[in-house]
């Protein structure tokens, strides 16, 4: 369910970025998904001890907030198709090995070790095989997107390390209410509010953001943490293995060029995602 919904954010941006700016789609996501859990946040914020509401707000940050503005940006008009985008986050799982080893004293397998060196090396010839990546300066927007997948991967380990004894919806609900303080200010600052609402394109754009932050992060992050809880700091390589395939079909359907050659790099990654994996799972 979590592939398949955060599968189809990726063109639900794209719908997004037709009338609105990057930072109002992704403003808008955060700001919905925290109206949606307001209630929650609301009756659970008291239980959660004190010295935790920090580290909450930061998962929100990292998990949802910073991520959120550096996809956006990254499928704008000068930037990198959904289907990209969406490849290129299966390198979570990657990132949530290496930060696990650098920030959180995991444990590194030889196995790891090589996982991680097949997917960068499918990510790599995934650019390569766009082609046209130096002419319209699509590393950059690639560069936005794997610093989104750092961000998670840092995110996941904190939030197994540091929030066990919380419930997923109470972490979801307060990190993004939370976060929806910030994404607002960010939105008043864009000029959203003196648009024209009588704009159907602007209303369309808004509706699917809305969408977006209802399903793509308020559900979808309640989902995150019970498998956070649940299966580890591992659980990502089990959800990115849907979240590309998604993502390319979605890309299909809208006509956006996913060949066999970006077919084959992603299925080089997720084998490494497998490869790193499939031992060592304690970390």
């Amino acid at each position: 369910m979590l592939s398949i919904i955060w599968g189809s954010s990726f063109i639900l941006m794209k719908e997004g970025l037709v009338s609105l700016s990057a930072y109002q789609v992704a403003s808008l996501r955060i700001i919905f998904s925290g109206i949606v859990l307001l209630p929650t946040a609301i009756k659970y914020i008291r239980l959660i001890p004190k010295d935790k509401i920090f580290v909450i707000f930061m998962s929100g940050v990292l998990g949802s907030l910073l991520p959120a503005y550096l996809f956006c940006i990254a499928e704008s008009s000068n930037g990198i198709d959904s289907a990209l985008a969406g490849t290129l986050n299966s390198l979570t799982p990657i990132f949530v090995i290496v930060t696990g080893a650098l920030f959180f004293k995991s444990t590194t397998t030889a196995n790891k070790i090589f996982g991680i060196l097949i997917s960068f090396t499918g990510s790599i010839l995934l650019l390569l095989s766009k082609g046209h990546m130096q002419e319209s300066q699509n590393l950059l927007y690639v560069s936005f997107v794997v610093l989104a997948t750092i961000f998670y991967g840092f995110n996941v380990n904190m939030v197994h390390r540091n929030l066990k004894n919380i419930g997923s919806l109470q972490i979801a609900a307060v990190a993004l209410t939370l976060n929806a303080i910030p994404a607002l200010i960010v939105l008043a600052c864009t000029g959203y509010f003196n648009l024209d609402f009588t704009n159907k394109d602007i209303l369309w754009s808004t509706g699917a953001a809305a969408i977006l932050g209802i399903f793509g992060t308020a559900i979808a992050s309640i989902i995150f943490y019970m498998l956070v809880k649940r299966a580890g700091a591992v659980f990502a390589s089990m959800v990115t293995y849907g979240i590309p395939l998604v993502a390319i079909v979605w890309g299909i359907a809208y006509h956006e060029q996913v060949g066999w050659k970006q077919v084959a790099c992603l299925g080089l990654i997720l084998f490494g995602v497998y490869f790193a994996n499939r031992k060592g799972k304690e970390g």
